[in-house]
C-alpha cells in the first residue's frame, strides 16, 4: 500500500537492503541518482553506483577491472583526465565520506550488458537496482515524434529486465532537456499517464533545494564540472540550474551557447515507474534482446522506425 507520507518509490525500497543505482544512458547520468543514494544510505542501506560507461573500460588498469567489460573505479583510477564522469563520481564520493566506488560497465549491446548485471548483482549482494536516466528518453515506446538518442538507455532497460532481482525502477531526472534532441514532451505526459493506468507509474518526488541531498547534489555537479572543465554535463548542470531556481533561457556552460534553454522546476524533479511495466509498453525492446553490440542496437532501433506506418503527431503542451 502506497500512502502520501512515503513516495511510491520508497514504499518499493523499503525492505531492500543493496540497491544498485545505474545510469541508464551513460555519460553522466549517474549523477541523477546521487540524490537518491544518498537518501537511501541515510535510510540505512547499502547503495551501490554504477554507469553505461563512454570510456573504454577494458583499456582501464587491470587492477579495477571485475571481468572483461566491467570495471570497478575509484577516485585514484587513472584514465582519461578530459572525460571521465565515473572517476569524477568517484573522486566526489572520496571527499564528501562515502565509499568511493563507481562500476562501469563497457557500452555493449543488451545481452553481454545482461551478464554483466547479473555478475555486479552477485557479487554485491543486491536486492534492487533503479535505473536513472538524465532526461526522459527511456520513458519512450518507440512510436513517438521522436526517441531522441534512446540507445544506451534502452540497452539498460533490456538488459535489466532479465534479472531476476526483487525490485526494479527507473527513475527519469531532466523533464524537458531532451526538446534539444526532438523529444515532444506531451507525449512523455501521455506516456506516464498510460503508466498509471497500468499501475506501473509511481509518481513525481521533487529534490527540495535546501535538504542534504540537494545541497550535496548541486556540490557533486560543480565539482564534476570543475574537473571535466572540457565537457561539463549539459544535463545535470541543467538541473542543478533548476534546482537553484533558474528559469528559461539561463545558459551555465558556453556548450549550450547556441541553443536556447528552457530551465524550469521539472527539471528537478523525479519521475518513478516501475521498471518491468516500461519494458512491456515498449514497442522493440524484443528486438534488442540478443544484441551483442551498441552498433547492433542503433541499427535495430532503425529498423524498427522504418517499419512504422506513422508515428504519434507531435503535438504541444497547451497550457
Amino acid at each position: 500500500m502506497f500512502t502520501l507520507a512515503e513516495p511510491p518509490l520508497f514504499a518499493r525500497l523499503r525492505d531492500a537492503r543493496s540497491v544498485l543505482i545505474a545510469g541508464a544512458g551513460g555519460g553522466f547520468d549517474v549523477f541523477a541518482g546521487l540524490p537518491l543514494g544518498i537518501a537511501l544510505t541515510d535510510l540505512g542501506k547499502r547503495v551501490h553506483f554504477a554507469n553505461l560507461s563512454f570510456v573504454t573500460v577494458d583499456h582501464l588498469p587491470s587492477s579495477v577491472r571485475v571481468t572483461p567489460g566491467l570495471a570497478a573505479v575509484r577516485s585514484d583510477t587513472p584514465g582519461n583526465d578530459d572525460y571521465f564522469p565515473e572517476r569524477a563520481l568517484a573522486m566526489w564520493l572520496s571527499r564528501n565520506g562515502f565509499p568511493d566506488t563507481v562500476y562501469a560497465f563497457a557500452k555493449t549491446g543488451a545481452k553481454p550488458l545482461r551478464a554483466l548485471y547479473r555478475r555486479l548483482v552477485h557479487d554485491l549482494d543486491i536486492d534492487a537496482i533503479v535505473l536513472v536516466d538524465g532526461g526522459t528518453d527511456i520513458l519512450m515506446r518507440g512510436d513517438e515524434a521522436s526517441l531522441g538518442t534512446p540507445e544506451e538507455d534502452m540497452t539498460s532497460l533490456a538488459a535489466v529486465v532479465g534479472v531476476d532481482v526483487p525490485v526494479r525502477l527507473v527513475a527519469s531526472l531532466g523533464f524537458g532537456i531532451d526538446a534539444y534532441h526532438g523529444i515532444c514532451h506531451a507525449q512523455v505526459l501521455e506516456n506516464l499517464a498510460a503508466l498509471s493506468r497500468s499501475g506501473h507509474y509511481l509518481g513525481a518526488l521533487s529534490i527540495p533545494r535546501e535538504s542534504r541531498e540537494g545541497t550535496l547534489f548541486l556540490d557533486a555537479v560543480a565539482y564534476a564540472n570543475r574537473v571535466t572543465p572540457r565537457r561539463p554535463s549539459i544535463v545535470q548542470g541543467s538541473v542543478g540550474a533548476a534546482l537553484t531556481g533558474r528559469f528559461g533561457d539561463a545558459h551555465f556552460t558556453e556548450r549550450t551557447g547556441n541553443s536556447e534553454l528552457f530551465i524550469n522546476p521539472l527539471m528537478s524533479v523525479y519521475f518513478t515507474v516501475d521498471l518491468v511495466g516500461l519494458a512491456e509498453r515498449s514497442l522493440y525492446l524484443d528486438r534488442l534482446e540478443s544484441t551483442r553490440n551498441i552498433w547492433e542496437v542503433s541499427s535495430r532501433i532503425a529498423e524498427f522506425r522504418d517499419e512504422l506506418p506513422s508515428t504519434r503527431p507531435r503535438r504541444a503542451i497547451p497550457h
